[in-house]
């Protein structure tokens, strides 16, 4: 392939020898595409009967809701798409959370998230159970973190713009599960992203190392004893992926790495390069590896760490500051909600929601002033095990699930309620066919003609799946689809 590195060239030619001219011939392909289903809005089983022909879909081996698509079909063109029925995501990336292996329950952090494929990935493993903190140091990168978050309908996930140090700090012993997919020099991503290939350097790779140690460091401090932690690369270089991996374990002798698991050999991975690390007794061969030359997908690096366990825990959970310290949150400061505001929502939850819908809504208990929070005139439902005044000092962009906003004892559900919402979670519904003029009208920021709606908020939904609001009055259903989401006709 033209415009590969020589550098890059000649330590590839040494990693892969006689296999090296299929690596080669690998850029020359054309890459594949693929795309996750979103199982926090469907079945999986029914989603891709539903969809598979719609998009020509194939299994991607190692991940259970992902699958190929053909490029032709454009998925990300889709009113699905908008409807967060599926995330399009690199088919080699999505063996990340499936080697994380997330449970309902659990406290998982993803340190470095955006995006927000892997994020909205553990938020489907978790299931709305448990906490989700998915972190983005860069702000512009966090804002884009935090709005697939909404699209994909996650209840449970704070979505942070900070520093992996100040984290570390308040967070000790907490998460049960940790992500880093640690920034890199990006060399499997070549074929994709010809940036890379043109950004790509030695100096760089070692720029990366350093980050990647400081990260990993950090994140070491914030897993609990007998917690597991994943770091991936999307890199070929050693010195990013098993040197960085037996480093971390000469600095860290409570960790441990985890074998691959059963049936992962056979999907076309393999091991790591054991002859690239310094000490031969380390178990870096249980690192795995996706090549471009033998999978369908991209290069890739992932190795499993379990931070052995402790006969007496340490103290966990988010420190409370005793002052104010540092840049403050992306939120207004919390308050808690008065009578007449906490009256205020209840009408319109009980007015808006059917039956099915509460009980989704309040399933695992009855939420109180602690949770549902206000932050200026926003509400949010702030996921267990946090109360008001947890996060406080700490950059947040959101923190929870935003159900609307109060004004004036008055209550505008959010665009991320709708994403959360079902069609069958609420009284007053119009559904459009995802081919039809009406929706792509909705998503263009259109009224649409409602004879015979009911007088109030109504749920717009596409084929079954909810993509925003409306609100019906004199026969029109005035738009409520955010501005800065709608798409021309």
């Amino acid at each position: 392939m033209a415009g590969l590195p020589e550098e890059f060239q000649i330590r590839m030619r040494r990693m892969l020898g006689t296999e090296y001219p299929e690596f080669l011939k690998s850029y020359e392909a054309g890459r594949t595409f693929g795309l996750r289903f979103n199982t926090l809005k469907d079945n999986l089983d029914a989603m891709v009967s539903r969809h598979e022909g719609r998009f020509g879909l194939r299994p991607v081996p190692w991940c259970r809701e992902g699958f190929y698509y053909e490029e032709s079909t454009r998925p990300g063109r889709h009113p699905y798409h908008e409807a967060g029925v599926y995330y399009l995501q690199e088919p080699s990336a999505m063996a990340a959370v499936g080697l994380l292996d997330p449970k309902p329950g659990e406290r998982v952090l993803d340190l470095c998230a955006a995006p927000g494929g892997k994020t909205s990935h553990i938020a489907e493993r978790l299931h709305g159970d448990g906490l989700l903190v998915s972190n983005e140091i860069h702000p512009a990168r966090a804002r884009i973190l935090s709005q697939n978050v909404e699209r994909m309908g996650v209840e449970n996930a704070i979505v942070m713009n900070e520093d992996s140090t100040r984290l570390s700090q308040r967070f000790p012993d907490f998460f049960d599960r940790i992500l880093v997919d640690a920034p890199c020099s990006g060399e499997g991503m070549f074929r994709k992203d010809e940036r890379a290939r043109t950004e790509w350097s030695a100096a760089n790779v070692c720029n990366c190392v350093r980050m990647q140690e400081e990260i990993l460091d950090r994140a070491s401090q914030m897993l609990k004893p007998g917690g597991r932690l994943v770091y991936s690369t999307c890199t070929f270089a050693p010195e990013e992926d098993e040197q960085a991996a037996e480093a971390f374990l000469e600095r860290h002798p409570d960790f441990h790495l985890l074998p691959v698991p059963d049936g992962w050999s056979a999907w076309g991975l393999s091991q790591g390069c054991l002859e690239w690390t310094k000490n031969k007794e380390l178990d870096i061969e249980h690192t795995i590896r996706i090549w471009p030359q033998r999978t369908e997908g991209e290069g890739h690096f992932l190795a499993l760490f379990e931070k052995k366990p402790q006969s007496v825990l340490p103290a966990f959970g988010p420190t409370r500051r005793e002052e104010k310290t540092g840049r403050g949150g992306g939120q207004k400061p919390a308050s808690r909600m008065d009578r007449e505001e906490i009256l205020c929502m209840r009408h319109w939850f009980d007015e808006s929601l059917t039956e099915h819908g509460k009980e989704r809504f309040f399933r695992r208990r009855e939420r109180t002033r602690e949770t549902m929070t206000l932050f200026g005139d926003q509400v949010y439902r702030l996921p267990e095990p946090f109360a008001e005044g947890e996060l406080s000092g700490l950059h947040v962009l959101r923190p929870g699930l935003h159900l609307g906003t109060l004004k004036k004892n008055r209550f505008e559900p959010s665009y991320a309620l709708a994403l959360f919402l079902h069609a069958d979670d609420v009284r007053h519904t119009v559904d459009y066919p995802a081919e039809s003029g009406e929706i792509r009208a909705y998503l263009a920021g259109e009224s649409l003609s409602a004879e015979g709606s009911r007088k109030g908020w109504t749920l717009v939904c596409t084929d079954g799946y909810s993509i925003g609001w409306a609100k019906a009055s004199g026969g029109i259903l005035k738009n409520h689809y955010p501005k800065g989401l709608r798409i021309g006709r």
